[in-house]
């Protein structure tokens, strides 16, 4: 069964929860933006859907330089523990995510609706 969760940028639609995977559907708002974050442990993959968003990656907190992706539905990009990250839509934009279970282990570097910090075990 579904579960719906509320987000200052949309929100996310957590369809599978299981101790080896989580799938959601995440959707965000045009001009939103998630934190720019890194995770410890958790690896996830995200697929887009519908929309056009960008997301702004460093190979991991202590390196210089962002690369800035587009990407538009049918793009997939793979994100591995401590690789910082940020995905901001251009247009309202609907994404799946898979990962492994950790949706606690979330390091919030900034975070443009005042929940920077880390949010990690």
């Amino acid at each position: 069964m579904s579960r719906f969760v509320d987000k200052p940028w949309g929100g996310e639609e957590i369809f599978a929860e299981t101790e080896r995977y989580v799938g959601k559907i995440l959707t965000v708002r045009a001009g939103h933006e998630l934190s720019l974050q890194y995770h410890r442990v958790k690896d996830e993959t995200m697929r887009v859907l519908d929309g056009i968003c960008e997301l702004h990656l460093r190979a991991s907190p202590e390196s210089a330089g962002e690369q800035r992706l587009v990407l538009q539905p049918g793009d997939v990009q793979h994100i591995p523990p401590g690789v910082v990250h940020r995905l901001v839509a251009v247009t309202e934009v609907r994404l799946i995510e898979v990962s492994t279970p950790e949706l606690g282990d979330v390091v919030r570097i900034e975070d443009r609706y005042g929940r920077a910090g880390s949010c990690a075990p």
